[in-house]
């Protein structure tokens, strides 16, 4: 088994995902406003909240990286997930971030992405990762933008058609 690291920035711990965290990754994925962006864009249920979960999970034992919990290191509440997301027809590695709407215009995703994406680079010696962007997500984009990725792009992932951000590591930049 896989041993999932805990991140730590000055508000957040990047945490491995708990069956405890179901209920407040159901009511986040059950929000319309948030769940328009992410998938099929369309608002999961509780049963398919859990399905999420235990993909999210399993991507760690057959990639050795995936998806953390975000939470507040003040209160300990569940803000939502970060990560770096693979499944099996990507054509690579995703940084991926969504929190739960109460949570949004404070910053919190770009520095729960940055953690995510920094360690990725350090771990695993990615030469790239890319962040798949709906266009119309003007709150993401402004994350891949602070972030400093550069928009390459469109690619069909997922049966969505998305804006394709890509991530390099400091100092690198896109190879010619």
């Amino acid at each position: 088994m896989v041993a999932i690291p805990t991140l730590r920035t000055e508000r957040l711990a990047l945490r491995p995902l708990a069956a405890a965290d179901l209920d407040p990754l159901a009511a986040m994925l059950g929000d319309a406003e948030v769940a328009r962006f992410i998938g099929a864009g369309r608002p999961r249920d509780r049963t398919e909240s859990w399905d999420a979960l235990a993909w999210m999970l399993g991507q760690w034992e057959l990639r050795g990286y995936g998806m953390f919990a975000v939470e507040s290191r003040a209160t300990g509440a569940f803000l939502g997930r970060v990560g770096i997301l693979h499944p099996l027809d990507w054509p690579e590695p995703e940084l991926a971030y969504a929190l739960a709407r109460p949570f949004w215009g404070q910053g919190l995703a770009t520095e729960a992405a940055a953690a995510a994406r920094a360690w990725a680079f350090d771990w695993f010696g990615f030469e790239r990762l890319a962040s798949f962007i709906h266009p119309d997500n003007a709150a993401s984009i402004r994350v891949a933008n602070r972030l400093g990725a550069v928009q390459e792009g469109m690619i069909q992932v997922g049966g969505t058609n998305a804006q394709l951000w890509a991530h390099y590591p400091p100092g690198r930049g896109a190879i010619a």
